[in-house]
């Protein structure tokens, strides 16, 4: 008998242990830890901040890059200088700068040709002329104005001079002294016209060789 009572009596802690672990086991399922979520949410925001960090980096760097650019121009230097080539100048330079970017002018350059002082922009080609580039521009020049002043005046010549006169021939010389004495100077070239024999088309040829005063 005394031992029926022994065991009932384990029996009943065996059902209390039972009773407490399932009770417990109910309680920690209906309230689960939840601290893992918020350390995923810190890293979370570590992650956004570190990202919006660097784009503003990247930013930062590229409007710094965008006003270098903007303060720079391109130019071309190339003739008598030591060192042609490509440049980046800062914006408002002048024509003395880029030859400096160059290396400076060479021995043979032709300084005299060039305005130093002048501005240059983006894009500009700066040329420099050597003496002999620039002795026969003056030469062509000067063959240039020497034609103008050779050309015959239609007012002031004299026959034999309009008989030399491309494109005219004795008569057509005669036609002209002719009109001319009986009509008086002519104001333009294209005067000639109202000579005899003398078109639009031979009055354009003659423009190169004959004028008036």
């Amino acid at each position: 008998m005394e031992e029926l009572i022994e065991k009932i009596k384990e029996y009943k802690i065996i059902v209390i242990c039972v009773s407490l672990g399932l009770v417990l086991g109910g309680f920690f399922l209906l309230n689960p830890i939840t601290q893992t979520p918020a350390k995923e949410s810190n890293l979370q925001t570590e992650v956004t901040t570190v990202s919006k960090d660097s784009l503003d980096e990247k930013e930062d760097g590229n409007q710094k890059e965008e006003a270098v650019e903007q303060d720079l121009i391109t130019v071309d230097v190339k003739g008598a200088v030591k060192s042609p080539g490509i440049y980046d100048l800062p914006v408002g330079s002048r024509i003395n700068d880029a030859i400096q970017k160059g290396g400076g002018l060479t021995d043979n350059a032709d300084s005299k040709s060039i305005n130093l002082a002048q501005r240059i922009s983006d894009e500009a080609l700066v040329y420099v002329p050597t003496k002999e580039e620039a002795t026969s521009q003056e030469a062509q020049s000067n063959a240039s104005s020497t034609k103008e002043n050779k050309k015959v005046n239609l007012n002031k010549a004299s026959l034999e001079e309009l008989k030399q006169v491309k494109g005219l021939g004795a008569k057509r010389a005669q036609d002209i002294i002719d009109h001319r004495e009986s009509n008086g100077k002519f104001k333009s070239v294209d005067d000639l016209k109202k000579v005899s024999g003398i078109g639009a088309k031979t009055i354009e040829k003659l423009k190169e060789y004959v004028t008036v005063d």
